[in-house]
């Protein structure tokens, strides 16, 4: 009963209208919104409530949305405590136990109809945020920063990590990063957030299964490998590729290139990239953005390979300010918004997912063996 190849390659698994890829030509759209129309005009808050709601807001919504995302970005107490007691801990291994520990204090949360898990992916969305910027200030022994309700989300978010209110450069590149890692089909992390929603259980198990997901090397952190590499080769172009070309030769995989869909450069990369140019000019950190230059032209004339989402975004997060193994976790906040939309589409339209095996192991009907006799 061979239905596939290994990782369910190319099979379809659901129907959706939140997200459409289409690898060979490099496009991505969120809700037929092609990703460069909506890096160049949206805000992620608009991108939030079009992953939701399948269309753009109104002016109205998109200002109510605003206020519920700011109205929500506290985290009980208990929470706060927890992350207070496990400052040495992985960032990702706290993220996905707090938010876990979520619904134990959330006012619905055995309410699992289809309304009350919309207001409890509100929640979602901006105590996600919280968990990581106050986790990244309690293990550094400073005070969590309280939020600003004059920000958006990604000012916010920089805001309280930093303790620093972002100039315009720094909030719209932040705000731009957020949107282009907010859904990407089913990967692996929307999938195991759909299938625990088929299961019937509840949003914050769907999405802390997601979080699992994505904290296997295999799915995010690439931007971390890239981040180190650079640095290891002291951001100067010519190390960093005689770093490249050393580990090409030794047969080592080069983090932030090639994509399981895209065979061709990802649309989000092109965003990234120059993100990572202007960031590292206004900061200082324009050898970064020399160096992954660099190595993205040899790559390419070498292997033929793309740089992916990850590449960029690694100089443009460094850029930011921010932490090196909080990348992962920044990676959660902003798809929190694409498992959620995925989430409350399974509830919407539910079918339990129980896909099938292709059986490789002895031959059915083997005969019963006494223990003295094996």
């Amino acid at each position: 009963m061979a239905l596939s190849g290994a990782g369910l390659e190319g099979i379809i698994a659901a129907e959706s209208s939140i997200c459409w890829i289409d690898g060979d030509a490099g496009i991505l759209s969120y809700q037929g919104f092609n990703i460069h129309t909506l890096a160049e005009n949206a805000t992620f808050e608009e991108v939030i409530f079009l992953l939701w709601n399948g269309r753009l807001p109104k002016a109205a919504e998109l200002a109510g949305l605003k206020a519920d995302l700011a109205a929500n970005r506290g985290i009980p107490d208990a929470v706060t405590a927890f992350l207070a007691s496990v400052k040495d801990a992985t960032p990702m291994d706290v993220l996905r136990t707090a938010v876990s520990m979520l619904a134990l204090h959330d006012p619905e949360s055995r309410d699992n109809s289809v309304a009350a898990s919309e207001r409890k992916a509100v929640r979602l969305m901006s105590q996600t945020s919280t968990i990581v910027t106050s986790f990244d200030r309690l293990r550094k022994g400073q005070d969590v920063v309280q939020p600003d309700p004059s920000l958006g989300f990604a000012a916010n978010f920089l805001y309280t990590l930093t303790g620093k209110r972002p100039d315009a450069v720094m909030e719209k590149v932040f705000d731009i990063a957020l949107t282009l890692h907010a859904d990407h089909e089913l990967n692996a992390s929307t999938f195991a957030s759909r299938v625990t929603a088929a299961t019937l259980s509840d949003i914050h198990s769907a999405v802390t299964s997601g979080i699992g997901a994505l904290k296997g090397p295999l799915h995010g952190g690439a931007n971390e490998d890239v981040i180190r590499m650079l640095l290891e080769a002291g951001g100067n172009k010519e190390s960093a590729l005689e770093m490249v070309k050393n580990r090409l030769a030794n047969k080592i995989k080069v983090p932030g290139f090639g994509h399981r869909v895209y065979k061709t450069l990802d649309p989000r990369a092109i965003h990234l990239r120059r993100m990572s140019e202007e960031l590292g000019k206004s900061t200082g950190h324009e050898n970064l953005y020399e160096a992954s230059s660099a190595i993205e032209q040899f790559i390419k004339e070498a292997k033929n390979l793309n740089a992916n989402v990850d590449f960029y975004s690694a100089s443009a997060y460094y850029s930011l300010g921010i932490p090196i193994d909080l990348f992962t976790p920044i990676f959660a906040v902003s798809r929190m918004s694409g498992w959620t939309a995925h989430v409350l589409e399974q509830y919407r339209n539910n079918r339990l997912i129980r896909p099938r095996a292709d059986y490789t192991g002895l031959p059915v009907g083997q005969a019963w063996v006494p223990l003295e006799q094996r």
